[in-house]
């Protein structure tokens, strides 16, 4: 699922859509759904990477303080998954 329609189920996860070449301006909103405007759209896209960075930040971290407590890579790895 690309950002936009990622961005769209997020604020609606009704909505049906049709979005052509990956385009917010080539939105066809199908069946009754509403429009969702495109600044809506890209402030979630935005939300979105913003969380998914601190989630990527967050396991970086965990993984350093793990390492510092003494554990190797692959303890943390089988351990955390991380």
């Amino acid at each position: 699922m690309n950002n936009i329609a990622k961005a769209i189920k997020n604020i609606n996860s009704d909505a049906e859509f049709s979005i052509e070449n990956n385009d917010i301006n080539q939105i066809t909103w199908l069946n009754g759904t509403n429009e969702i405007s495109k600044n809506d759209i890209e402030s979630k896209i935005q939300e979105l990477k913003d969380a998914e960075q601190i989630a990527i930040n967050k396991k970086a971290s965990a993984k350093s303080k793990l390492l510092a407590l003494g554990l190797t890579e692959e303890e943390i790895k089988l351990t955390f998954g991380i």
